[in-house]
């Protein structure tokens, strides 16, 4: 008997009124941020002036037009930048147990890289990395 005690106990433990003041906690975050919005809103100063309403780039006048076209190469070059960047991320759990992983893990880590240079080489090769055009 004193099992089944035990597991009615537990099966009270996920039962929907105990979620009750977490809801309710998020209830009265959500009405604290809605009326501090609207208390602001209300009692704001709204001068709206034409000084105030122009762009700031931190003190430069700004001149030209901001929807100008620009390269792609630098897109590519960031996304290249990510890529081998998370290959090296990969690189911590082998470090933290090379002893423990012994020959296969380090043919493993071999395969891996062999995986990434294939694909650093079809870069080079396509001219991904080139900047005259």
């Amino acid at each position: 008997m004193p099992l089944l005690n035990v597991l009615l106990a537990a099966g009270d433990v996920n039962s929907a009124a105990n979620y009750f003041p977490i809801a309710l906690q998020l209830l009265f975050a959500i009405g604290f941020v809605a009326t501090m919005m609207i208390v602001t809103h209300l009692l704001g100063p709204k001068r709206k002036t034409g000084d105030k309403l122009e762009n700031f780039a931190s003190g430069i006048e700004s001149h030209g037009d901001a929807r100008q076209p620009m390269a792609i190469k630098y897109f590519l070059v960031a996304i290249l930048f990510v890529l081998f960047d998370v290959e090296v991320i990969f690189f911590y759990p082998y470090a933290v147990n090379f002893k423990a992983l012994g020959w296969s893990g380090f043919y493993s880590v071999l395969m891996f890289v062999g995986f990434f240079a294939v694909g650093f080489f079809y870069i080079i090769k396509k001219g991904a990395l080139k900047w005259e055009d």
